[in-house]
């Protein structure tokens, strides 16, 4: 298992971030990174996750990608209400609502990720493919990128 998926996989190191982005910090953590709350499925209760942006693509809007796959509880949790806030840069706690992208323009991300930003890719590309990969060949897909989800963030009232 490569060392960046171990580290996403180690709790503690996924949650640090998190009480960066709650203390008003965030603005450390520069453009890249995000903060999302969002609701639990089953219980409602407020969960946070910190994630990786991938795209802006306009003023008060974030591509985000699951990077440990659509089991993630973030994702499914986004999926079942699209409500969340989020904190980035000094923006703290902004309403926003979430939507996953079709496959052909997460894979389009993907790929324009990777020309743009080839440290960052090093890191997230062994780690989607390692369960993306199977996933793809499993639904017979021959573009790994295309089983990934991508999530688009946007402020509300833009």
């Amino acid at each position: 298992m490569p060392l960046a998926s171990r580290l996403l996989h180690a709790r503690w190191f996924v949650r640090a971030p998190i009480a960066l982005f709650r203390s008003g910090l965030g603005a450390l953590a520069g453009s890249r990174l995000l903060m999302l709350a969002h609701r639990g499925r089953t219980t409602g209760a407020v969960r946070y996750v910190v994630l990786e942006v991938v795209d802006r693509p306009a003023p008060g809007s974030w591509v985000v990608v699951a990077g440990l796959g659509p089991r993630s509880q973030w994702y499914r949790n986004v999926v079942a209400d699209p409500r969340v806030l989020v904190w980035t840069g000094r923006r703290r706690g902004v309403r926003a609502t979430t939507r996953v992208l079709p496959p052909e323009v997460g894979a389009g991300l993907l790929r324009a990720y990777a020309d743009g930003h080839a440290q960052g890719w090093a890191m997230l590309e062994p780690v989607l493919r390692e369960w993306a990969e199977p996933l793809a060949a499993e639904r017979g897909e021959p573009d790994w990128r295309r089983v990934v989800p991508v999530v688009e963030v946007t402020t509300l009232g833009r």
